[in-house]
């Protein structure tokens, strides 16, 4: 029991870890939460103009979801991790970011993170997603869209690859904090005024925050 609380606890401290920020200081680049929507991920960093930051940004976040669930698929029969454990575990690092100890509990929305968990979980429920990710992103040219729809995906697609289990219900609870991160955003699409991604440009004005 107590390693299991700790493998969860682990997995919130390492999900805490704001690589938007964290890359943003290293390349002496503005607070993220400065400018654009104010959210601390890859997407605002993208709008500072420095794609190689924004592209850290993307590969930090998503391997710390990656990592913690991996972990504790490694060691779980060593430590005694059963699947709820892990399922939790892969919970922890999602919410880890969202509600960071380190930044007063205001992180970012979560898309790269929980790419990162669902890729763990199995490479092909975390392939399937992003490939719904991605047509999303490129049809809508909007990043949003494209998390919204692969969050109402992922459930489905675990439902198709797999027996329902704690882990399915991990997955369940990460895509509706997703859609409810979300949810300045789908106002904006609905009222037809959310930005579209423009890979040219920065931008630095503030367009509304998480």
């Amino acid at each position: 029991m107590g390693t299991s609380i700790f493998a969860v606890v682990l997995a919130y401290l390492l999900g805490s870890v704001s690589f938007a920020v964290l890359v943003s200081v290293v390349m002496g680049l503005k607070d993220p939460r400065t400018y654009g929507s104010g959210n601390p991920g890859a997407t605002n960093v993208l709008r500072s103009g420095n794609k190689v930051a924004a592209v850290l940004t993307l590969l930090g976040d998503a391997l710390k979801g990656w990592l913690a669930v991996f972990l504790a698929q490694r060691y779980a029969a060593q430590f005694n991790l059963n699947e709820a454990t892990i399922a939790l575990v892969a919970l922890a690092v999602f919410l880890g970011h969202l509600f960071p100890i380190y930044h007063r509990f205001a992180g970012g929305k979560g898309v790269a993170t929980a790419a990162g968990v669902l890729f763990a979980l199995d490479w092909r429920l975390g392939g399937i997603v992003l490939v719904v990710w991605i047509i999303s992103v490129l049809l809508s040219r909007m990043s949003s869209a494209g998390a919204l729809t692969s969050a109402a995906a992922a459930p489905m697609v675990y439902a198709g690859l797999f027996q329902p289990s704690f882990t399915m219900l991990a997955v369940g609870v990460i895509s509706l904090f997703l859609v409810w991160r979300h949810r300045a955003n789908i106002e904006r699409i609905i009222g037809g005024k959310e930005p579209r991604l423009n890979f040219g440009k920065s931008a630095t004005k503030k367009v509304g925050k998480r």
